[in-house]
């Protein structure tokens, strides 16, 4: 790879894949629409990261909009997109349905029909966990997942098998990866580990929805981009989880991890169980071995203690506002 386009740059898991593209020379095109779903100085804190790369550059664009798409295909060759833009979260995708299926799913398409007119060969997609909702685990990529249980769920296989289709219409190579509880510094603010920190540093009630048995299969956010960038690889058309891979790890022991590392109890408040979260995630990743040689290196123990750390290091991430 010398050139890559990488969508929704400014956000988590692009932001980290991005900076591991960086470091290993690759010119990097971020582009990112820079909404609100939550505090916009955390995107901007991230993206100051990038901004020390000369093989960097930065564009303010939105993947819904083809006029403004367009320009970058125009003036660039990419050799790969990693369409990593997306909105996240499955309550309130309940809340607001429209906005995760013109962003998830015709986002993507917008971003096909260009790599088409202008012959872009590789598409990494990012997919998610959610659609397994009611499989058997270990979760494997051969299970038909056609009971989304989430408009999130729903516009991330919409935007699967389009990019099926244009596999086999235009011969675009596919990677779709799907994504585990990713967790990491200067995470997402909506998930349950970076609000989990904050609420046990400030004494304030931690909210958890369920009796804290639910579990997920975490995974580190470095190991995330990592596959991520390594299922660049042409493959044809492939789904690849990227997951911890091992037992799935409760709620309960990742808050008992965390007031250990932070030195304070936690002060638990319990709500019903919401009906569009998943019980258990748990992901089969031996695909992902065998075809990219990758395979999660950071434990959960490390890895909460390097984003406890980051709160400390950065007072950005205890200022910006959680999401209600």
């Amino acid at each position: 790879m010398k050139k890559v386009l990488v969508t929704g740059v400014a956000g988590f898991i692009a932001n980290k894949t991005a900076e591991q593209l960086l470091e290993s020379g690759v010119e990097v095109v971020g582009i990112d629409n820079m909404n609100d779903y939550y505090d916009v100085r955390l995107k901007y804190f991230r993206l100051e990261q990038l901004k020390k790369f000369k093989n960097f550059t930065f564009h303010q664009v939105d993947i819904e909009n083809k006029e403004s798409l367009k320009p970058l295909f125009v003036e660039n060759k990419f050799d790969v997109v990693f369409n990593l833009a997306a909105r996240a979260g499955v309550r309130y995708s309940m809340e607001n349905p429209e906005i995760y299926m013109t962003t998830n799913a015709i986002g993507t398409l917008n971003i096909m029909d260009f790599m088409r007119d202008y012959k872009v060969k590789k598409l990494v997609l990012a997919s998610t966990s959610s659609l397994y909702a009611g499989q058997k685990m270990p979760f494997t990529e051969m299970l038909a997942v056609n009971t989304p249980i989430s408009p999130y769920a729903a516009s991330k296989k919409a935007a699967e098998v389009m990019a099926y289709s244009y596999h086999y219409l235009y011969g675009l190579d596919v990677s779709v990866v799907r994504y585990f509880t990713v967790y990491g510094p200067a995470g997402r603010p909506d998930m349950s580990i970076f609000r989990f920190i904050r609420w046990i540093k400030e004494g304030k009630q931690l909210e958890l929805f369920g009796d804290g048995s639910q579990s997920r299969d975490f995974t580190f956010v470095d190991d995330i981009a990592r596959g991520t960038i390594l299922a660049s690889k042409e493959v044809g058309y492939e789904i690849i989880n990227l997951g911890g891979g091992k037992n799935p790890i409760a709620l309960t022991k990742i808050i008992t991890s965390l007031e250990t590392l932070i030195g304070k109890k936690a002060i638990i408040q319990n709500f019903e169980f919401h009906k569009a979260d998943i019980k258990e995630t748990w992901a089969d990743i031996s695909k992902a071995e065998s075809l990219l040689g990758w395979k999660p290196l950071v434990p959960i123990d490390e890895g909460l203690a390097r984003s406890v750390q980051s709160f400390k290091d950065h007072d950005i991430l205890n200022q910006v506002t959680l999401p209600a």
